[in-house]
């Protein structure tokens, strides 16, 4: 079973909380949950929010045990963007995007076809051999 949570409008471009959604894809919700809460950077916190809400919905709604999920799917897609203008010499102005992003998180616990779990040490060591 499926079960799906989404933040919409967060303040933060997409490209910044992108690479911890990657991180989490496929671990179980309680690691992931882990991952994220020792991470220092503002996506982190947008991501776990996301999570605990999505574990929240586990439990309450569909009666079942947080500890047999695992992040099924963690999507961050560009939300819009906020248009400012920044002044500049001579009467001329340059333009500022403030953007936004749609955080979703989706836990399931049927490992069909999946990703297996990771482990931290297999994280840290699949980086790019050059």
């Amino acid at each position: 079973m499926d079960i799906r949570s989404t933040l919409r409008f967060a303040r933060i471009s997409s490209l910044k909380a992108k690479d911890l959604a990657k991180v989490i894809r496929g671990m179980s919700a309680s690691a992931a949950l882990n991952t994220l809460e020792f991470s220092h950077r503002k996506g982190a916190f947008l991501i776990a929010k996301t999570l605990k809400s999505a574990i929240a919905n586990v439990e309450n709604n569909a009666k079942l045990s947080a500890e047999d999920m695992f992040v099924k799917e963690a999507v961050v897609q560009d939300g819009p963007s906020m248009k400012r203008f920044w002044p500049r010499a001579r009467g001329s102005a340059s333009p500022i995007l403030k953007r936004m992003s749609h955080i979703r998180i989706v836990l399931s616990d049927e490992r069909k076809g999946g990703r297996k779990q990771r482990s931290r040490k297999e994280l840290g060591q699949s980086g790019t051999e050059g």
